[in-house]
């Protein structure tokens, strides 16, 4: 910390700072966010430290989301939780298998998820899932054409309860929170469709 004109407040006044900025916080807050609105020489990063011990076995929990952080209810306690739940609309097949493919291989361009899902994705799929915050346009790749690039947001990460898209759940947990289908369409035959479905998932095979 750099010194500063003004006494920074005790650990503990920080720690009871950033317990409040957080709770009344309707997004999860960075670092960078919460020494903007601390007095002069509070450590953020401590005071976080701090409160995430203490939560620890309690019926809310200090998570890290992303690059930031915010309470959640404790991941066993979901059950209790269920008549608070708001039930969003139900994405599509298409919408699901984009936003799968965006999680798994992020970055990824249109033209990568096209050669993944071995299907057009339409204009409409990619707006849905913007309009939820759910993914957003990454980096330019530095390819002829410069085309963008998607990755999954801090909104994805804080809905399913992920610090980072590393601990993204397998095919297996997808499927048992219904997030996948189990059986193909109708109109398509099951060794068409199951072999695609696997490859949604599988990291990208080593350059070179």
């Amino acid at each position: 910390m750099t010194d500063s004109l003004f006494e920074a407040p005790p650990e503990g006044e920080q720690e009871r700072m950033v317990e409040a900025l957080l709770f009344a916080s309707a997004a999860p807050l960075t670092v960078g966010e919460l020494h903007a609105r601390l007095p002069h020489g509070c450590d953020a990063p401590r005071a976080l430290e701090r409160l995430a011990r203490r939560y620890e076995g309690r019926g809310v929990r200090l998570m890290r989301v992303g690059d930031a952080w915010a309470f959640r209810t404790a991941a066993d306690l979901a059950f209790l939780m269920t008549r608070e739940t708001v039930e969003t609309r139900k994405l599509s097949r298409a919408a699901i298998e984009t936003l799968a493919i965006v999680a798994y291989h992020q970055p990824v361009t249109r033209a990568e998820i096209e050669e993944i899902r071995g299907v057009s994705v339409s204009k409409g799929t990619i707006e849905q899932l913007m309009e939820l915050d759910w993914i957003r346009l990454g980096k330019r790749r530095q390819t002829p054409g410069r085309p963008v690039t998607f990755v999954v947001t801090r909104a994805f990460l804080d809905h399913f309860g992920l610090e980072s898209p590393r601990d993204l759940p397998g095919l297996k947990e997808l499927r048992a929170a219904g997030l996948l289908e189990s059986t193909p369409p109708p109109d398509a035959a099951p060794e068409e469709e199951e072999a695609p479905q696997e490859d949604l998932f599988a990291p990208p095979p080593p350059e070179g």
